[in-house]
């Protein structure tokens, strides 16, 4: 049952037990407008945790083999050429 399910269970119910008048003898129309709102509310909740069932585990954000390709050192080579960065339509200072 999902959510939509329990919902309409709880409304069904409440029609049931509120606005119908039971006249028989045999069967209370009240009570079972409550089972039914009752029903429906056990839905809502059943649903609820099945959707949120993995969020009781514990949850790693970040893998620490992942946290190791991101590291701040700096590079065991240097550069050892320079790199002329001037744009092509500017003079060369020398």
């Amino acid at each position: 049952m999902r959510i939509n399910g329990g919902i309409a269970l709880i409304a069904v119910g409440a029609i049931i037990a509120f606005a119908i008048r039971d006249t028989s003898s045999w069967i209370n129309l009240t009570v079972v407008g409550i089972v039914i709102m009752l029903g429906g509310a056990f839905g809502l909740w059943f649903s609820y945790r099945l959707a949120n069932a993995k969020h009781d585990e514990e949850i790693t954000l970040i893998k620490p083999t992942v946290e190791d390709q991101y590291t701040t050192e700096p590079h065991e080579y240097a550069i050892q050429e320079h790199i002329d960065v001037t744009p092509s339509h500017l003079p060369k200072e020398e």
